[in-house]
């Protein structure tokens, strides 16, 4: 009994340590905002550009140009001094799996781009969030992120499903508000954390 209680103990004391070391991460690096700033600016372009492209040539820029978020994410965080690269946390490692998992959906997207291509926007839409959930787990809001995808996936479905003729615009625009939503619920919480840590 007595090793069951200290047990007990340890596993409460090591969650509380995580806790303060993912809210400590969460305050430093401002909730990570340059990325959903990065994501904002990457929908917007998409949504404009949707207005000009054929389907396949959206789809095509919609994969080409994802790898540019990353870049200007870095770009954001050094503007804002974020800087996330310079940043060690005892949860960090959880960030490797949680995009892997995430690349994943492009084994979904590439076929539908041959096969059907009307659903590559709504693929890349859900499955470039599939991450959030760990990503907040990590900062100590699971909550505030996972609201992110779950209501940036049913808006997408939602509006995929109604309006057809939207998918390559007012699709790529509705995830570019729920990035930019989502920045300012993080500079919000991200104050109120700051306003209450420990000097």
């Amino acid at each position: 009994m007595d090793m069951w209680i200290y047990r007990e103990r340890a596993v409460q004391t090591l969650r509380e340590q995580v806790r303060r070391d993912q809210l400590g991460s969460f305050v430093r690096l401002k909730g990570g905002f340059p990325f959903p700033l990065a994501g904002a600016v990457y929908w917007l372009a998409l949504g404009i550009a949707g207005y000009s492209m054929t389907l396949e040539s959206w789809n095509l820029a919609a994969f080409v140009f994802s790898g540019a978020i990353f870049p200007l994410a870095i770009l954001f965080s050094k503007l804002f001094r974020s800087d996330f690269m310079r940043d060690s946390t005892a949860t960090g490692d959880v960030l490797g799996p949680a995009f892997t998992s995430m690349l994943l959906f492009y084994a979904i997207a590439f076929p539908a781009y041959a096969y059907a291509p009307e659903l590559v926007p709504l693929i890349v839409a859900v499955g470039m969030s599939q991450h959030w959930p760990v990503i907040g787990w990590s900062y100590g809001k699971p909550a505030l992120y996972s609201a992110h995808a779950v209501i940036r996936a049913i808006g997408a479905a939602a509006l995929w499903m109604t309006l057809p003729d939207g998918r390559t615009t007012l699709l790529p625009f509705w995830v570019a508000a729920v990035y930019l939503g989502t920045v300012v619920a993080i500079l919000i919480v991200w104050r109120r954390e700051r306003a209450a840590a420990p000097a």
